[in-house]
């Protein structure tokens, strides 16, 4: 199943060749759509592709641009070879966003019923659950029991896990022994509370029906409230996670008629709870401000090989030989890089999924610290918890333990970071995150969505001329703002940052920047064609680097992009298995 697409050769090839591309169109790629008029970017392209481009309406921008499937070509005139040899190979470079036939089910198919319900997931997995979540939960979920079968493992950490909804499919429906990591409280407690509810109605299905028809449902998942630090190695995270394990609650005992009571009363009071006090029924709450000490001796064998006295890290990892399988669904940033060198480096570990996503977070040597980079989270402002919580020890908050050298998101591998050129900017990073196939969708709709680009473009022409050190500043979304004139989206925005809106500019410069929108999305088009071969480039360089380190993968686009732009899963386990 895991086989590699590409030789070694290859791989290597592939990333430099697409070094090399993405180099020379640096000047798209990195270029800023709001900056259209302000850094004159129209001027920027050869004067033979403005010719042709300039008078292309929306439906040809997506035909003759964008879509890889499109046969029949239209040309309203003849393209110059440099444009045709451009868009070839941006399409070319970049790895395919669908899988084969091979049998897939079509997205329309499992929707077909109900557009919000997946009629190839049971209902129980459904409630609370969005369709694309649905859809990713669904197949992901299969992947990770195929993999686990594989590698002979029973045992799942799902990192970044949210709401629990892929670690609820995981245990209840496919039978494995999970441990949720989630960086935020409150997604933690509504895990739970999401867990709870599942139990009750399949106590109420084994009560009505008999047992249920989830006949490899395995035990409740752990939840643990912890930030990965990308800087720790991964004995303190393996150490971190066996000690979370320890000290976690094991569920509660089902009382689903008291819950249901205490919902009806919280309904009559019209009163809201708060989020909680202390840790919820299989979860662990652990603040990020406490020294690390010896977790509690109250403590039984789990799946990770945790002692009854809860021994550290030394002691704990020769005491047990369990493995486990790590997976992330859309893990933002360096939290993908860094679950695949724990992967590369500890033994325990026999395979992964991964999801990434926001690779604008991603950390760089030119870009340390990127905005949004994702940091360890503060103590939540909740009551203050019990002793035996605050004497438990802080879960993958600090780098004073057991901690390698600080290592980027990119490049991981050794091959890419001698490749001339492999640098991506902030903007270009960014760019790859944008879902292609809605906007091929606006481009065939002519959807009024579009003049948001020429629109945001001259308002910043407005600000520069009135404010010049005011450079992209962020203005706060303006509601249905396609549908606005424009004089009334700038006085919107202006107020938004607490500019008069008498700053607007002279009608008639207004009018013929407002007459290009064309021109707009026509760039903006020439930068999203690059976005595939940016994010190929960032995914191949995860492949190269286990590859380095003697690990097969396989990256499959294992979700429908229309429903789940970010749509590829990186595979890989350990030959050994």
């Amino acid at each position: 199943m895991f086989t590699l697409s590409l030789s070694s050769q290859d791989q290597r090839d592939l990333a430099r060749n697409l070094t090399t591309f993405l180099s020379q169109y640096k000047y798209i790629s990195d270029s800023y759509i709001i900056e259209f008029f302000t850094e004159d970017l129209w001027e920027r392209l050869p004067a033979q592709w403005r010719e042709v481009l300039c008078g292309l309406s929306f439906p040809q921008i997506a035909d003759l641009l964008l879509d890889t499937k499109c046969q029949e070509k239209r040309y309203p005139s003849a393209w110059p070879l440099s444009l045709l040899a451009f868009r070839a190979t941006a399409h070319a470079l970049s790895f395919p966003r669908r899988a084969g036939q091979g049998g897939a089910v079509d997205p329309v198919e499992e929707f077909l019923k109900n557009h919000s319900q997946s009629s190839m997931l049971s209902h129980i997995f459904r409630k609370h659950v969005k369709p694309k979540k649905q859809h990713e939960i669904r197949k992901l979920g299969s992947l990770v029991k195929q993999l686990c079968d594989q590698t002979n493992c029973q045992a799942v950490v799902d990192v970044g896990s949210g709401q629990g909804h892929l670690t609820r499919f995981l245990s209840f429906g496919l039978g494995l022994s999970v441990t949720a990591i989630e960086a935020d409280q409150r997604l933690v407690t509504m895990a739970t509370k999401f867990d709870e509810e599942l139990r009750c109605t399949l106590e109420k299905e084994k009560t009505r029906d008999g047992p249920s028809h989830l006949s490899k449902s395995g035990p409740s998942p752990h939840h643990v409230v912890g930030w990965v630090n990308p800087k720790a190695s991964w004995e303190l995270f393996l150490r971190q996670l066996r000690e979370a394990e320890c000290t976690a609650a094991a569920p509660s005992p089902l009382d689903c008629s008291s819950r249901k009571r205490r919902r009806n009363s919280a309904e009559l009071d019209q009163t809201q709870a708060p989020l909680a006090t202390g840790p919820e029924p299989s979860a662990l709450s652990i603040p990020f401000s406490v020294s690390a000490t010896t977790p509690p001796p109250h403590c039984s064998t789990n799946s990770f090989g945790c002692s009854p006295h809860g021994r550290h890290s030394e002691e704990l990892a020769g005491q047990s030989d369990k493995s486990l399988v790590l997976t992330g669904l859309h893990a933002c940033g360096d939290l993908s890089a860094t679950l695949l060198r724990h992967f590369v480096e500890c033994p325990h570990m026999r395979g992964i999924t991964s999801v990434a996503c926001c690779y604008m977070k991603i950390t760089t040597r030119e870009y340390p610290s990127p905005p949004g980079l994702v940091v360890a989270p503060p103590a939540p402002a909740l009551a203050p918890a019990p002793q035996d919580l605050l004497d438990r020890p802080r879960l993958f908050a600090d780098n004073s333990d057991g901690c390698c050298p600080g290592e980027f998101g990119y490049p991981m591998s050794s091959w890419v970071r001698g490749l001339p050129g492999h640098g991506l900017s902030y903007k270009a990073r960014e760019g790859a995150c944008h879902a292609m196939e809605d906007y091929l969708q606006r481009l065939r709709e002519g959807s009024l969505l579009l003049r948001t680009h020429c629109y945001r473009a001259t308002l910043e022409t407005v600000i520069r001329e009135a404010r010049p050190e005011m450079r992209r500043v962020g203005v706060q979304t303006i509601k249905k703002a396609h549908l606005l004139p424009f004089t009334e989206y700038a006085r919107l925005g202006l107020a938004r940052l607490g500019l008069p809106p008498s700053l607007l500019l002279e009608p008639g410069r207004l009018e013929a920047m407002l007459k290009q929108e064309a021109r707009v999305v026509v760039y903006f088009s020439l930068a999203l064609l690059l976005a595939p071969a940016v994010e190929t480039l960032v995914l191949l360089d995860r492949i190269i680097y286990l590859q380095e380190n003697g690990v097969k993968s396989k990256l499959l686009p294992l979700f429908d992009p229309e429903l789940s732009p970010r749509n590829f899963v990186l595979v890989a386990m350990k030959t050994d298995c």
